[in-house]
């Protein structure tokens, strides 16, 4: 049902999510339209998306940014909730959007809002260290915003100065640790490939420095040690995660762009 005569749709891009697509798409239970955009599954994910009424379209992967805006584009209305497979809307979260458009006077509303979320990883949830608040723009009209960003880290922008929603979005962001590293390994790659291809020359103080300065910035700056031994974990992972990056930079500009392997 719309809210006062604001449609709301809901896009989500899915890669073998199917054990969190089912919890994402039952938070959405209250919006008009949920879409799907799946990056060729091969588990049961899109079997679950349409089996509570999601609308699912088939497209192998166009990198975060372009797939996420796919999404947006396929949806029906122009007011959108944009979730990732593994975030779920809080009870109180959808009480204040309902609130949000029942009160507010359609010219009276920005062009987008701003939504912290609060990360669970390792028994816990992670407050510190930058995971928390993690405010980015996730309710948004469409005629006045899209998906932007540098791959892997893509953001919603709008025309407008951002509102701003007090309730949070949960995201059980990893399955374990090691989905940890897999995901820290995946992202340092396409970071990487993106310094190659901008035709930036690595730098070996950056090899050096940069992740030491990053475990410097999440476990001290930003207080990841007030999250116990998880904060540990989690500040090395991202110091390793830097380090990877300008290793693989490395790699691609001395090794790769050559096509050889050899000494």
């Amino acid at each position: 049902m719309p809210i006062n005569q604001i449609h709301l749709s809901a896009a989500i891009i899915t890669l073998n999510e199917e054990q969190n697509i089912g919890d994402c798409i039952k938070s959405l239970d209250w919006v008009d339209e949920i879409v799907v955009v799946d990056s060729l599954s091969t588990d049961n994910t899109k079997k679950v998306a349409k089996s509570l009424g999601a609308k699912v379209i088939d497209q192998a992967f166009l990198g975060h940014v372009k797939q996420k805006q796919l999404a947006v584009d396929s949806c029906s209305h122009d007011w959108i909730i944009c979730l990732d497979a593994d975030e779920r809307i809080t009870a109180d979260l959808k009480k204040e959007i309902i609130q949000l458009f029942t009160n507010t006077p359609v010219d009276g509303l920005s062009d987008g809002y701003t939504v912290a979320r609060k990360s669970f990883h390792l028994g816990k949830w992670i407050m510190h260290g930058g995971w928390y608040p993690d405010r980015n723009i996730r309710l948004f009209n469409r005629k006045h915003g899209r998906w932007t960003g540098l791959n892997p880290h893509d953001v919603i922008e709008v025309r407008g100065k951002p509102g701003r929603l007090e309730g949070a979005l949960q995201h059980f962001v990893f399955e374990d640790l090691a989905h940890n590293i897999r995901t820290n390994n995946s992202y340092s790659s396409i970071s990487a490939k993106i310094l190659f291809e901008s035709g930036k020359k690595p730098s070996l103080p950056k090899l050096l420095f940069k992740p030491l300065g990053k475990f410097i910035e999440t476990y001290f700056l930003k207080r990841g040690f007030l999250d116990g031994l998880p904060g540990f974990i989690i500040s090395i992972g991202a110091a390793y995660s830097m380090f990877l990056k300008h290793a693989k930079h490395w790699e691609y500009y001395h090794i790769k762009k050559n096509g050889s392997h050899t000494k």
